[in-house]
């Protein structure tokens, strides 16, 4: 289709009729416009090229043309072959100019449409290309890269600027395709995690030419696996003080049975030794030291698997103001502050463990504030979803939450992993490493409870213990009673069970000096075939103090098939361990009491008295 104007005027209009994929104009035409200015239009609103064809060659005529950028610039007179391949050509160009104009769209949308940012950028870090989608995850839009005013390096994270440019040095090299994850700062100072691909384009002589490549949002992966590294963190903690704790159960045990020997012995020796014995003295000071050894292991068992030994109904206010006010006579220059809860629900707990816990926490405080500060004490109900205690495999529901907060000095992340693990310690070399936060560890974690620890270099830290929580009201505890160990006497049979000779030793002396007749079975098979012919060889036994941890027959095996031989018999049970784990079982299904190793005569003849009187 050809139209034609004999004026500029008329070659707009005609333009805008028409639409013409070219104009052949002449420069010199009639009218207001001449054919410079016309074309000037039509280029402008219609982006039509233009090929001048006039015999003007005049400079000033062909500097206004340059200006139109047009096509070609024909000089008559000319041959028509000349115009007709100029034509050819120019449609031609012009036709390829759209498909590649329909091209770039559709990559703009393709990029538009990925889950990445599509990127180009050179050696120096600017960016020559990239798409919208920058301004979504960022802040910052396409000009402020593209106008050179921005750098990508300048939004880099500083702690990954050296690994960044140690990546891509390494990339140059090798020319392949590369892969970095890094962290970036968006317009707003938020973090965010990207994976970069990219690779290197260069030239004949190994010059960057370019950098080309695509952005991913990371920063929910990343999330994610911080989460699961810390609960990955959390059970290797848990792991390790299990085994930890298997082992030192297992000393605590064997100790226990020395101690039992060593106060057995000693208990004897009182009944025959007057107050006024110079011995009485020094037998009292054994006695002691015997306390004092069972204090340990209680320490001991604190790491190992039932490490809780009386457990009572506490108010949890009344052991952190007892345990502060003791701690603050002896730290003067330390100022606590106290924040209960009023109506806090009640713990069921080993008071003098939990006392334990927190003095040690005190102390711990202490040393992170050598010339004083303050030390916040709180308490108050709380809640626990199942998200929350999955990774302790504990129950959710109420707990107290008791929180220790000092204004010490701190400590980093590498020091705040290793804080419960025992013989771990801060303190110079030579000074002796201690367990006492291995212990609180051990002790928390037996009451199905949870310690958790906060902190930060030159802003102190806080500990927060979450005990379980019970449906009793800390107004309705009762005052309990006193102990006693008066010496309580029978006469009735005890068949007396334990494969470690120092124990049947000393444990039949103190039955026999209580009056009883006794029986032994140096483990859980004789026991059981002493029960089975007991009414062939009479006399048959009143009452089994049954160890509990014995080899090929152990405790909990021994007590099920005495019941089945003998239902009505009664068993005291006994243990270096603590009364809960496999203890607590066996008393559940019926056994009659538990009583702890080391225990003197006193202890023992009230339990055996308490379990035969019981009607």
């Amino acid at each position: 289709v050809v139209g034609t104007a004999s004026s500029g005027d008329a070659s707009i209009d005609m333009a805008k009729t028409l639409n013409p994929d070219l104009v052949l104009m002449d420069i010199v035409m009639p009218g207001k416009l001449d054919g410079i200015a016309a074309a000037q239009i039509i280029k402008e609103e219609q982006d039509i090229p233009v090929i001048f064809l006039t015999a003007y060659t005049e400079d000033q005529f062909i500097e206004r043309a340059k200006h139109v950028e047009p096509f070609g610039y024909i000089v008559k007179p000319f041959q028509e072959k000349e115009i007709k391949a100029t034509i050819e050509v120019a449609l031609y160009k012009k036709n390829m100019e759209r498909r590649l104009c329909e091209s770039e769209k559709r990559y703009r949308l393709l990029v538009s449409n990925i889950p990445s940012i599509v990127f180009t950028g050179y050696k120096d870090w600017s960016i020559d290309f990239i798409d919208n989608k920058i301004e979504t995850l960022t802040g910052y839009t396409m000009e402020d890269f593209n106008s050179r005013k921005l750098k990508w390096i300048d939004i880099v994270v500083k702690d990954d600027i050296e690994e960044i440019k140690r990546i891509f040095t390494e990339a140059l090299k090798s020319n392949k395709i590369y892969i970095r994850e890094y962290r970036i700062k968006s317009k707003k100072e938020e973090i965010i995690w990207i994976q970069q691909r990219a690779q290197i384009i260069c030239d004949n002589q190994g010059e960057v030419l370019y950098v080309s490549g695509v952005l991913f949002d990371i920063s929910d992966r990343k999330q994610e696996e911080e989460e699961r590294e810390k609960l990955e963190a959390r059970l290797l903690q848990v792991q390790k003080m299990e085994a930890i704790g298997s082992l030192a159960g297992g000393i605590a045990h064997g100790f226990n049975n020395l101690l039992m020997n060593i106060q057995g012995n000693a208990s004897l020796m009182f009944l025959d030794t007057a107050a006024s014995h110079p011995y009485h003295e020094r037998l009292k000071n054994i006695e002691l030291s015997v306390k004092s050894g069972a204090d340990l292991t209680r320490q001991l068992l604190s790491l190992a698997m039932g490490g809780k030994y009386e457990l009572k109904l506490t108010d949890p206010n009344e052991i952190i103001d007892k345990t502060s006010s003791i701690f603050g006579r002896t730290k003067k220059e330390i100022k606590i502050h106290r924040g209960y809860q009023k109506d806090i629900w009640t713990v069921e707990a080993d008071q003098g463990q939990i006392e334990q816990v927190l003095l040690n926490l005190y102390v711990n405080a202490s040393h992170a504030m050598p010339s004083g500060g303050d030390l916040y004490l709180q308490s108050e109900n709380t809640i626990l979803d199942e998200a929350y205690v999955e990774p302790f495999k504990i129950e959710p529901g109420r707990y107290v939450k008791i929180s220790i907060t000092d204004t010490g000095v701190g400590m980093d992340e590498e020091t705040r992993k290793r804080i419960f693990e025992p013989f771990f310690t801060t303190k110079e070399m030579g000074k002796r490493p201690g367990l006492a936060l291995a212990f609180v560890y051990g002790i928390i974690k037996n009451h199905d409870g949870i310690i958790n620890i906060y902190s930060e270099k030159g802003k102190g830290t806080t500990f927060n213990i979450y005990l379980p929580a019970t449906s009793v009201k800390c107004k309705e505890l009762s005052a309990e009673g006193e102990e006693h160990d008066e010496i309580a006497r029978g006469t009735e049979t005890v068949l007396l069970v334990d494969d470690e000779d120092i124990i049947i030793d000393v444990g039949e002396k103190i039955l026999e000096a209580l009056g009883y007749k006794v029986l032994i079975a140096r483990g859980g098979k004789e026991a059981i075939e002493i029960v089975s012919k007991a009414h062939e060889l009479p006399p048959a036994p009143d009452i089994v103090i049954l160890d509990m941890v014995m080899p090929e027959i152990g405790g909990g095996e021994a007590y099920d098939r005495m019941k089945e031989i003998n239902p009505d018999i009664k068993v005291l049970l006994s243990s270096g361990f603590s009364i809960n784990g496999e203890a607590t079982e066996i008393l559940e299904r019926g056994c009659n009491g538990f009583i702890q190793k080391p225990f003197n005569i006193g202890q023992l003849s009230q339990k055996i008295r308490e379990i035969l009187d019981k009607k």
